[in-house]
């Protein structure tokens, strides 16, 4: 017969053992890359209340010659940005930019101002002619000015005739630099295009240094497609990235043809941006499951 004592103890530990089993969700911040919202000119109030609607944490936001913010005015407009997307409870999360070193325009007032506002990661611009000798010397002066700021720079993969498109060479562009200054922005959509099925070598070689995942979907031999009719279903990248304890925002892009030849509308980007967020939400529940 089993005791009162042991009943309760058996009562009160069950809870524990009922938490032990369950699978943790898998769910990082989402933002939305922002330029998408310069298709439609919209402004900062605008682009923070279509954020919020379409069920985003918040923006990865273009500041850079162009963008959303143009660098001269960072000191001004980041915060004022920041401040309207508080106001409707997303964030300004990271910061796209066209800096490639100490000496690119604006480059400290930005970093700075993206410090004050609790922004830790910033992508950086594009290199296509320089040698991987003089960018890994840009990015030392750079890191040295990231350790003081408190900040960490990303170099994105991307497809095509840039610098760093072969996974193996930016490997061996960030391989001497502290991840914790200079980082990579995996996308996983360049890198099949890229690199095909052999992507995942590439992954492992570059995850000391792997600090933020852009998220577009990409078939070979056609580009960017609505997400969900890509590859990317057919990988484990989210596994992957849910092994590595992955915390940071993921930065969805909105690369492909998003009004299907109609009319560019708010509605139609509402649209486009609540559905791929869905999509991106089944990849990461399923994320425990994948193999």
């Amino acid at each position: 017969m089993m005791t009162r004592r042991q009943f309760l103890q058996i009562v009160a530990t069950a809870p524990m053992f009922a938490t032990l089993g369950a699978e943790e969700p898998f769910a990082p911040p989402v933002v939305i890359f922002s330029k998408v919202y310069q298709e439609l000119k919209l402004t900062f109030e605008e682009s923070a209340a279509l954020t919020a609607e379409a069920g985003l944490d918040g923006i990865d936001c273009g500041v850079r010659p162009g963008g959303e913010i143009l660098p001269e005015k960072a000191a001004e407009e980041m915060p004022r940005y920041a401040e309207i997307l508080h106001k409707h409870r997303v964030r300004m999360l990271l910061l796209t930019t066209n800096i490639l070193g100490v000496s690119s325009p604006h480059t400290e007032t930005i970093l700075r101002t993206a410090k004050s506002l609790g922004i830790q990661y910033y992508r950086l611009g594009y290199w296509r002619q320089e040698t991987v000798a003089t960018i890994k010397a840009q990015l030392r002066e750079l890191a040295a000015l990231n350790r003081q700021i408190g900040v960490c720079a990303l170099f994105q993969n991307h497809s095509g005739k840039y610098i760093g498109a072969d996974l193996t060479q930016l490997h061996e562009i960030v391989q001497d630099m502290p991840p914790s200054q200079i980082g990579v922005a995996f996308d996983l959509g360049h890198a099949i295009l890229t690199h095909g099925n052999e992507w995942p070598v590439y992954f492992k070689r570059l995850k000391p240094w792997l600090k933020v995942a852009y998220i577009k979907d990409a078939t070979r031999g056609v580009g960017f497609v609505p997400f969900g009719e890509g590859e990317i279903r057919q990988t484990d990248f989210f596994h992957r990235l849910r092994a590595m304890n992955y915390r940071a925002p993921l930065s969805l892009h909105i690369e492909y043809n998003w009004t299907n030849g109609q009319p560019r509308t708010r509605a139609a980007l509402l649209n486009a941006l609540k559905e791929s967020r869905q999509v991106l939400g089944r990849w990461l529940a399923n994320s425990h499951t994948e193999q």
